[in-house]
């Protein structure tokens, strides 16, 4: 399965034909035509922003899920066992990336932290396959801010006896994620800078 883009309107729509880097580019486009807004906003982390992200404009799109399921599918380890992130915001990213690697013969599970046990049935925290014990399972999110939302989830994968080393985001806001995964001892990459979307963003308006 491979993607490629062309352009619809004003709006970038990305199809099934073109290497990983033009498909970057063009999610790129999608975050700032769709995703990125300047203002004054409250952050769920308590903070305020001149800027603010809704992510899920994005990874709820058609085209922009097409996306993101093949870059961050390249962006994993070769042993990675399934996909996961915390309830609501990595939802659609770890099924883009699950049904993508089907289609490029790689079939990875996905799986979704519930932020509070279920309240009936077997109360679990985790909805998907049930893995062996020790599986290697990286942690995907829309956008890291502070790093507490991913956090979360790899607290409650390695409470399930699952080998969590990585987090890989959509987008870093730059505002002490990074460093708090790495005070943990886990590795941290992100598809984009905030930097590089405000960037962009700028060059799109004029």
């Amino acid at each position: 399965m491979t993607s490629g883009i062309k352009q619809s309107g004003d709006l970038a729509v990305i199809s099934v034909t073109s290497d990983l880097s033009t498909l970057r580019q063009q999610l790129l486009d999608l975050f700032c035509q769709l995703a990125y807004k300047e203002g004054d906003f409250l952050l769920s982390s308590g903070q305020r922003s001149t800027y603010y992200i809704n992510g899920k404009l994005v990874t709820l799109h058609p085209h922009g899920a097409l996306a993101i399921g093949r870059i961050l599918l390249s962006m994993l380890p070769t042993d990675t066992e399934a996909v996961a992130g915390l309830t609501l915001g990595a939802d659609p990213i770890v099924s883009a990336v699950s049904v993508v690697s089907a289609y490029e013969n790689r079939p990875i599970p996905a799986l979704i932290i519930r932020k509070e046990a279920k309240g009936h049935g077997t109360k679990a925290y985790i909805e998907g396959p049930e893995l062996p014990q020790g599986a290697k399972v990286v942690v995907l999110e829309d956008v890291v801010t502070t790093g507490g939302s991913a956090l979360k989830a790899v607290e409650r994968l390695r409470d399930a006896g699952y080998v969590v080393e990585e987090v890989i985001s959509l987008v870093d806001r730059k505002q002490g994620g990074a460093e708090l995964y790495q005070s943990v001892g886990l590795k941290f990459e992100a598809v984009f800078a905030i930097g590089e979307i405000q960037e962009r963003y700028k060059q799109l308006k004029v």
